[in-house]
C-alpha cells in the first residue's frame, strides 16, 4: 500500500485533479472582478462621480488598474452609458458575475463529490481486496468487527478529503490571495492589517489544534477497540451466559464508554476553545477596517467607494481562511486514519493477486500426486505441530489418517488444504508449489471440509452452491434500457477500480456439480444430500414453509392428488384414523376453537389475531351468534382448570409445554384475573378482560387439553356461526382471510397443511414422524420430491447459518464440499457434531459414492474412528507431530501397538 495518503490519492486520480485545478484557476477572474464592481457602483451612478450634469456619461466597463511596478494597465476600453443606464448595467453585471461564481462553486463541488466517492470506492475494494489476500494466519490476530470498522467508517472521511486534497487549498488560497490582494490594491495599509490578522490565523490556529488531532486519533482507536468488543460479546453470549460472567461485560463496556467519554469531552472543550480564538481574530479586522479605514476616508485619503469595496471584499477572506484552516487539520486527521489504515492492511506476505484471477482456459483436472516433502507446521506460540513429514498420494487413492489427540493428523489436513500455511518443507501436484498454484485449480479440484463450519447469511441453496461459483457464466440477457445502465455502472467501476463482474449473471457451475443447467440440477444435489443423511432435514425444512405458487406451479396443481394419494395411503396401512381432515361441515376436534371458528388462514402480517377480533364484521358476528358469552364461559374454566393444575408447578416443568394457551409466567396474571371477575358477569367485564378471557379459548384443543369443556351444542354453534362468518364476509376480511377449499392450494398455509388438509391426531404416538416418512415416499412416487426440496433449500439459515443446528451445518458443510466433484477432497473430521454411528455410515457413503461410476478421486479422511479405516487403501498413522507408520490396516491392525490402542 501507499504510505502516503497524498501520494495515494494523486496517483490515482491525477488527470481529474489537472483538470479541476484549472477549472479553479479559471473561477478567480469573474471572482476578482466581482469585489471592484461594488466600488464601481457606490462611486459612479450612486454617489455621481464622473456625471458633471444630467446628459453626462461616462465609459461602462472600462477595465483599468494601477499596480505597482507595473504602472497602468487598461484591459477593455468599454461603452458610453448615461447615470441611470450605467447603475443597472453594473448592477445587471455583479448579477451576472454572482450567476457565474455559483455555476462556478456548483460545477467544482459536483465534481469534487463525484471525485471523492470514487476513490472511496476504490479505497474500500482495495482493502477487501487485501483482506481476501491476508495469509490464513492473520485472522487468528485480528477481529472482524475491528476490520468491518475501519472499511467502513474509518475510511469514509478519506472519500470526503479526496475531492478537496489538492481543490481546496488552490481553491480558497485563491479566493483568500485575490480577496487580500484587491484589499492591498484598494490601500496598502488596510492591506496590511488584513495580511497581519490572517498571518496569526494561519500560525496560531494550525498549531492548536494539534492537540485536537491527538485527541481525535485517541478517539478513533478507542471507538474501534469498542466495535471489536461488542463483536466478541456477540460472537460470545453462549460463553458469557453460561460462565454468568454478563455484569463483568457490562463493566468492561462501561469503562470503555467512560474513557471515550472523556476523550470526547476534552476534544469539544479543546476545539470549542480554538474555535473562539479564530472567531475572536476574524472579528478584530472589521473593527480595525471600520475604525482605521473611516479614520482614512475622514481625512480624504480613501474614498467611500474604496471602504465598501474593501470591507465587502474583508466579509469573503475570514471563510475561505476558516475553510483552509479546517481543511488542513482535515488533512493532518485524515492522514493520521489513513496511517492507522495502513498500519492494519499493510500485511505481508500477502497472497498474490495472479493466484486468485479468473483463468482464461478451462481448469483440466489433476492427474498428478500430491508429494509432501519435509513439512513442518508451527502454531502461533512456536510449538511444532507437524514435524518434518514426507510421504505421497496418487491421484485415486483413499488415505485414512489416524492418530490421538494432539497427534498433528488435523494440523497436517489443514496445510494440505491451504488452511496453513507451512513453515518449511512443501506440498507439490506434478512439480508446482501448492501455496503458488491459483485458487482457480485449488478451489475448484481440491475439495477441503472440517468440522469448523461457516455459512453467509442467505438461503440454504445459496451456501450450498457457494463451492460452485468460481467465475460469472451466463449472461442474464438485459433489455436496452438494462444494458444501458450496465454500461454505465461498468464504465464507473472501471473509474473507481473496481471489476466489472456482474453479480446478476449465473454464476453456478452446473458442469462441475455433473448437472446441465438449473433444470436438473436438483438430480445432481440429491445424492449427496443422500450420502450425508440431510435429505429428510432440508424436507421437514419445506414441509414447514409457505409455498410460492408463482413459482412451484406444479406442486401447487398437484396438490388435490396428492391429498388423495395421502389418504389412500393412510387407509393402506391402516392409518386412516391418524389424521382428521378439514369438513366445512363439521368440527374438527383436533385443531383450535379458533381454526374451527375461522375455517382458514390469515395472510400475515397483514392480518393477525389480534386485528381480526378488533374488527366490527367480526365482534358483531360474536355479538348475533352468542359466542361471546359461550367462549367467555370456557375461557374461565380454562382458566380456572390452568391456575387450579399448575400454579405451583416451577416455570420449567415439562407440563407447560402442553399449555399452547397460556405460559408460566401467565399464571400469577391469570391468578389475579380470576379473583377480579369471580363474581363479576360478562357485561361486568371490560372490554381488555374479556379479550383476555377468550384468547384462552381460541387456543383450546380437547384432545390435548382434556378439560371436557367442547359439548356436542358448543361445537354445532361454532361450525353454524363459521357458516355465517363466511356467508357474509365483507370484501376487505375476504381478501385477507384464505378459506380452506379440498380442491385449492392454500397459499398462505405451510405445504405439510397443504397435503394434510386436517390435524394430525393427538392420541397417535409418533404419529408426525409417520405422516413425515409417508410424504417423503409419496413427493417421490409422483414425481414431486425435487419440487419439494427446493423449498426447503430456499430455508433461511440466518447469520452464520446459526438457524441450522450443528449437526445440520456440518452435513451441509460436507455437501458442498463434495458438490464440487473435485481431484482431491481432504476430510478433517468433518462430523465431530454427529453421533459416531451415524459418522461412520456417512463416511461409508461418501467413499462409496465418490468412486462410483469409474471415478475415482483421491480421498484424504482424517478419522475420528480408527476401525473405520478398514475401508481406505492405505493408512497414515501419526503420532507426536511426525509420521509414526503407513501401511495397510491388516497390517497396522497386526503390528502397530499404538494402531492398535486406536482401534480398542
Amino acid at each position: 500500500m501507499e504510505k502516503s495518503l497524498a501520494r495515494y490519492i494523486w496517483s490515482n486520480t491525477r488527470l481529474q485533479q489537472l483538470w479541476i485545478l484549472a477549472v479553479v484557476a479559471a473561477s478567480m477572474i469573474p471572482y476578482f472582478l466581482s469585489f471592484d464592481l461594488p466600488k464601481q457602483i457606490v462611486n459612479g451612478p450612486i454617489q455621481g462621480d464622473g456625471f458633471d450634469n444630467a446628459n453626462a456619461t461616462q465609459t461602462f466597463m472600462h477595465l483599468s488598474y494601477d499596480l505597482p511596478l507595473i504602472g497602468h494597465v487598461e484591459l477593455f476600453q468599454g461603452i458610453q452609458l448615461n447615470r441611470l443606464q450605467m447603475l443597472m448595467a453594473l448592477s445587471l453585471v455583479f448579477l451576472a458575475l454572482v450567476v457565474l461564481n455559483g455555476l462556478f462553486k456548483f460545477y467544482i463541488n459536483t465534481y469534487k463529490g463525484r471525485l471523492g466517492e470514487r476513490m472511496l470506492r476504490r479505497i474500500r475494494f482495495q482493502l477487501i481486496d487485501r483482506v481476501l489476500r491476508f495469509p490464513p494466519s492473520h485472522f487468528k490476530k485480528v477481529k472482524s468487527a475491528e476490520i468491518a470498522t475501519m472499511i467502513k467508517d474509518e475510511v469514509e472521511p478519506m472519500g470526503g478529503f479526496t475531492g478537496d486534497a489538492f481543490v481546496s487549498p488552490a481553491l480558497l488560497g485563491g479566493q483568500a490571495l485575490t480577496a487580500l490582494a484587491f484589499i492591498i490594491v484598494q490601500n496598502f495599509w488596510l492591506g496590511m492589517i488584513a495580511a497581519g490578522i490572517v498571518g496569526v490565523q494561519a500560525i496560531v490556529i494550525p498549531r492548536m489544534r494539534k492537540r485536537l488531532l491527538d485527541l481525535g486519533r485517541q478517539r478513533q482507536l478507542t471507538a474501534r477497540e469498542l466495535s471489536g468488543r461488542v463483536g466478541e460479546i456477540v460472537d460470545g453470549i453462549g460463553t458469557i451466559h453460561g460462565n454468568d460472567t454478563s455484569n463483568l461485560e457490562r463493566a468492561d463496556i462501561a469503562s470503555r464508554l467512560g474513557l471515550i467519554f472523556k476523550i470526547r469531552y476534552d476534544l469539544y472543550q479543546w476545539k470549542f476553545l480554538v474555535k473562539f480564538l479564530n472567531n475572536f481574530l476574524a472579528q478584530v479586522t472589521p473593527f480595525l477596517f471600520y475604525a482605521i479605514g473611516g479614520y482614512l476616508a475622514l481625512q480624504g485619503r480613501l474614498d467611500i467607494g474604496q471602504l465598501v469595496a474593501v470591507i465587502s471584499a474583508y466579509k469573503d477572506l475570514p471563510g475561505p481562511l476558516k475553510e483552509l484552516i479546517d481543511w488542513d487539520q482535515m488533512r493532518q486527521d485524515v492522514q493520521v486514519k489513513y496511517q492507522q489504515v495502513y498500519e492494519q492492511f499493510n500485511v505481508e506476505p500477502l497472497i498474490d493477486s495472479k493466484i486468485q484471477e479468473i483463468p482464461g482456459d478451462v481448469v483440466g483436472p489433476l492427474t498428478a500426486a500430491l508429494v509432501v516433502t519435509n513439512l513442518a507446521v508451527s502454531d502461533d506460540s512456536g510449538a511444532r505441530l507437524v514435524d518434518h513429514v514426507s510421504v505421497e498420494i496418487k491421484p485415486n487413492e483413499t488415505v485414512a489418517i489416524v492418530g490421538p489427540n494432539g497427534s498433528g493428523a488435523e494440523a497436517f489436513a489443514e496445510a494440505l488444504g491451504r488452511i496453513v500455511w507451512p513453515d518449511s518443507g512443501r506440498i507439490s501436484i506434478d512439480g508446482r508449489d501448492l501455496l503458488d498454484m491459483p485458487e482457480s485449480v485449488t478451489g475448484r479440484r481440491i475439495s477441503y471440509a472440517s468440522s469448523d463450519t461457516y455459512f453467509f447469511h442467505g438461503t440454504l441453496r445459496d451456501n450450498l452452491l457457494y463451492g460452485l461459483k468460481h467465475a460469472p457464466l451466463t449472461d442474464p440477457g438485459y433489455d436496452s434500457q438494462k444494458a444501458l445502465e450496465l454500461k454505465w455502472r461498468n464504465a464507473e467501476a472501471l473509474r473507481a477500480g473496481n471489476p466489472t463482474f456482474d453479480l446478476n449473471s449465473d454464476w453456478v457451475d452446473y458442469n462441475a456439480a455433473g448437472a446441465n443447467g438449473p433444470e436438473d440440477l436438483l438430480k445432481a444435489i440429491r445424492p449427496v444430500l443422500d450420502a450425508v443423511m440431510i435429505s429428510q432435514d432440508i424436507l421437514d425444512l419445506a414441509l414447514r414453509s409457505s409455498v410460492d405458487t408463482s413459482v412451484h406451479v406444479v406442486l401447487a396443481d398437484r396438490i388435490v392428488d396428492l391429498r388423495l394419494a395421502l389418504r389412500d395411503r393412510l387407509k393402506e396401512e391402516n392409518l386412516d384414523t391418524i389424521v382428521v381432515p378439514f369438513d366445512f361441515d363439521a368440527y374438527n376436534p383436533q385443531a383450535t376453537v379458533g381454526e374451527n371458528l375461522l375455517f382458514g388462514t390469515m395472510k400475515r402480517p397483514m392480518m393477525t389475531n389480534r386485528r381480526l377480533a378488533a374488527h366490527p364484521y367480526f365482534q358483531q358476528l360474536f355479538r348475533d351468534t352468542g359466542l361471546s358469552n359461550d367462549l367467555y364461559a370456557m375461557g374461565l374454566e380454562i382458566a380456572e382448570n390452568a391456575v387450579e393444575l399448575f400454579h405451583d408447578l416451577p416455570p420449567d416443568h415439562p407440563f407447560f409445554q402442553q399449555l399452547t394457551f397460556m405460559t408460566a409466567d401467565d399464571i400469577p396474571t391469570y391468578q389475579a384475573l380470576l379473583q377480579k371477575l369471580t363474581s363479576r358477569k360478562f357485561e361486568d367485564a371490560t372490554a381488555e378482560e374479556r379479550s383476555s378471557i377468550i384468547r384462552l379459548s381460541f387456543a383450546y384443543i380437547e384432545p390435548r387439553h382434556r378439560f371436557g369443556l367442547l359439548t356436542d351444542e358448543l361445537m354445532a354453534k361454532i361450525v353454524s356461526a363459521r357458516k355465517q362468518f363466511h356467508e357474509h364476509i365483507p370484501d376487505d376480511l375476504s381478501a385477507l382471510i384464505e378459506r380452506y377449499d379440498p380442491e385449492r392450494f392454500t397459499a398462505s398455509a405451510s405445504l405439510m397443511d397443504n397435503v394434510l388438509f386436517g390435524r394430525i391426531a393427538y392420541q397417535q404416538a409418533d404419529a408426525s414422524d409417520q405422516i413425515r416418512l409417508i410424504m417423503g415416499e409419496l413427493f417421490d412416487q409422483l414425481d414431486l420430491y425435487d419440487d419439494v426440496l427446493s423449498i426447503g433449500m430456499e430455508f433461511d439459515v440466518g447469520s452464520g447459518g446459526k438457524r441450522l443446528t450443528m449437526v445440520q451445518r456440518q452435513k451441509v458443510n460436507m455437501a458442498r464440499t463434495l458438490l464440487k466433484r473435485s481431484d482431491y477432497f481432504i476430510f478433517n473430521r468433518p462430523l465431530l457434531a454427529l453421533d459416531q454411528r451415524v459418522q461412520d455410515q456417512i463416511i461409508r457413503n461418501v467413499v462409496t459414492g465418490l468412486h462410483e461410476e469409474g471415478k475415482r478421486p483421491a480421498i484424504i479422511f482424517v478419522l475420528s474412528n480408527a476401525r473405520l479405516a478398514e475401508i481406505f487403501d492405505r493408512i497414515l498413522l501419526f503420532e507426536r507431530g511426525g509420521l509414526a507408520e503407513a501401511g495397510g490396516y491388516p497390517e497396522l491392525s497386526e503390528k502397530n501397538t499404538m494402531f492398535k490402542e486406536l482401534l480398542s
